[in-house]
């Protein structure tokens, strides 16, 4: 538990540099990968990959010694983190409630990690392998539509697809067990896992200029926790501590809860001094 919160820290603080860096370069034409190689040029963008960089370590070491759904809810509280680094770097001031929602996270985590029970032992099918990866290319093919979509719901199509990707991600590291170098030349799941991320990072870009903040953001989390945490207990063998089933059950929703509470974090406020920030709609 204690790499997932790591990997949380260090996805939280890079969201903040992100953000910033993909407002700055919003201006200019082309799709997707073009605001994407933009954003490339922005140092606070860079600095924010490196942490992701040490965050996908940290998540690597926590998939292979607890269940998915518990990393999962401790990435989705990388919300929580972003929230406060914007109280201290960008001088946003969170409300009551806000403040609340950072505590509603840290017990449904402490619940989580009380509960947890090691990860599962099952290897996964080569159809799951397959599965992952057709998901995927379809995160790969809607990232790169990203542009041409129109409507209220394209903020929410992006952050899914976001946190679809990541999801992905966190099934492929699962199903990857063998490290030779042909081994893993011949596995799906390698594959999905790379198409994933980069779908996954496109779409958070452009979910980060595009529409409302707080949906996408929304979307990024229950797309990147409730699916990969069904595939981990219903086909990878993820359980419990034995007779704490519920209070794993009710720390999941909790700490979800409180993420989906922190949504607007998921774009961090302009950096203006001393005010109360408003909701982005």
């Amino acid at each position: 538990m204690v790499c997932a919160l790591g990997a949380a820290v260090c996805f939280g603080t890079a969201t903040v540099l992100q953000a910033v860096a993909a407002r700055e370069a919003g201006a200019g034409g082309g799709g997707e990968a073009a605001l994407l190689l933009r954003a490339l040029r922005q140092w606070r963008y860079l600095a924010g990959l490196a942490l992701d960089g040490l965050g996908f370590v940290f998540q690597i070491a926590a998939l292979r010694s607890i269940p998915i759904y518990a990393v999962g809810a401790a990435l989705a509280s990388s919300l929580a983190v972003t929230a406060v680094v914007a109280a201290r770097l960008l001088r946003v001031r969170l409300s009551g409630t806000e403040w609340g929602a950072v505590a509603v996270v840290c017990a449904g985590l402490a619940m989580l990690g009380l509960a947890s029970g090691p990860e599962g032992h099952e290897g996964g099918s080569d159809a799951l392998r397959y599965v992952m990866l057709a998901v995927a290319v379809g995160m790969l093919l809607l990232a790169l539509a990203g542009g041409r979509l129109s409507g209220r719901g394209r903020a929410l199509a992006l952050g899914l697809g976001a946190g679809f990707g990541f999801g992905v991600v966190e099934v492929s590291v699962r199903l990857i067990d063998r490290l030779a170098p042909a081994a893993l030349l011949a596995d799906p799941a390698v594959y999905a896992l790379l198409i994933g991320g980069g779908a996954a990072f496109m779409l958070l870009t452009s979910a980060l200029r595009r529409g409302s903040v707080t949906t996408a953001t929304a979307g990024l989390v229950i797309g990147e926790t409730i699916g990969p945490a069904a595939v981990g207990v219903i086909w990878l063998g993820d359980r419990t501590r034995e007779g704490l089933a519920w209070l794993a059950v009710l720390g999941f929703v909790v700490a979800v809860a409180g993420a989906l509470a922190l949504a607007r974090f998921g774009e961090a406020p302009a950096a203006e001094p001393e005010r109360t920030a408003t909701p982005v709609t």
